[in-house]
């Protein structure tokens, strides 16, 4: 029986969080491999758990099937240890003898070198960084450009699928940064940028809809161009208005803030 405050980690390749409590429900953000979370609610037939995700806070709902039980003392382990997250667009893990295909942005529990086995046996030969290494704008930029032409996808969060904030937020933890998982809460991170004409490549660009929300977001390319993930991720024009998209002809974005988060 799950209880309330259990602790669980992904350990598949991509899990749906979705809404509410049912297969029908919205998918809000999803689990990449090695992510891990604490368990805050069950539905009362115990298909379903609600739980909220270590790395942002964020909550959701997830099949119970797809619930994997570490313990506390585990749980705190991953906390303090400076992981490897995968850079490869692809990879596989060895699992308890069985191949798994992970994702780029996957949490691979290998430190220093070593595959840590207190609790779980691991192999993984593909490529990788330190969590915590920062790195600058070249890299942020090379690890953005892999994901073009992914298709968009509410909720998304891998190559295959994926929306404007889950790129903005994969990307920048790949290079060592921390966002939240909306563009409304991730506009109020970072440093503000006065105008256009003062920013710089890696900075995050944000969009507003009609009612003035944030609803859009992307991260700024060199000779006013952006990188961001509308239909598919891909790279467009901007200006002080917003996103000029040339198949188009006219703006598909209006710009209201920047922000800097890259030091």
């Amino acid at each position: 029986m799950i209880s309330i405050g259990e602790k669980g980690i992904c350990r598949l390749s991509i899990v749906p969080v979705r809404a509410e409590a049912s297969d029908a429900s919205e998918m809000v953000t999803q689990l990449l491999f090695g992510d891990h979370y604490a368990v805050t609610e069950f539905s009362s037939d115990s298909k379903w758990i609600k739980i909220k995700i270590y790395f942002d806070s964020y909550e959701g709902w997830i099949d119970a099937k797809q619930y994997h039980f570490i313990t506390d003392e585990y749980f705190e382990q991953i906390n303090n240890s400076d992981y490897k997250i995968c850079t490869d667009l692809t990879a596989s893990i060895l699992y308890h003898k069985n191949l798994l295909p992970v994702t780029m942005g996957a949490i691979i529990p290998i430190s220093t070198n070593e595959i840590f086995a207190i609790e779980e046996h691991l192999g993984f030969n593909g490529e990788a960084k330190s969590l915590s290494a920062r790195r600058d704008f070249d890299f942020l930029k090379s690890i953005s450009k892999k994901y073009m032409n992914a298709p968009y996808l509410w909720g998304g969060k891998s190559p295959f699928g994926i929306d404007c904030s889950g790129f903005t937020q994969i990307v920048f933890k790949i290079c060592g940064y921390s966002l939240k998982r909306d563009a409304s809460q991730q506009v109020q991170q970072g440093k503000g940028v006065d105008g256009l004409e003062n920013a710089l490549p890696g900075d995050l660009a944000f969009f507003r809809n009609e009612h003035k929300k944030v609803t859009h977001v992307g991260i700024l390319l060199e000779n006013q161009e952006i990188i961001h993930a509308s239909g598919k991720v891909k790279i467009d024009f901007l200006d002080e208005n917003g996103i000029f998209n040339a198949e188009q002809k006219g703006y598909t974005h209006y710009l209201t803030d920047i922000k800097r988060v890259l030091a």
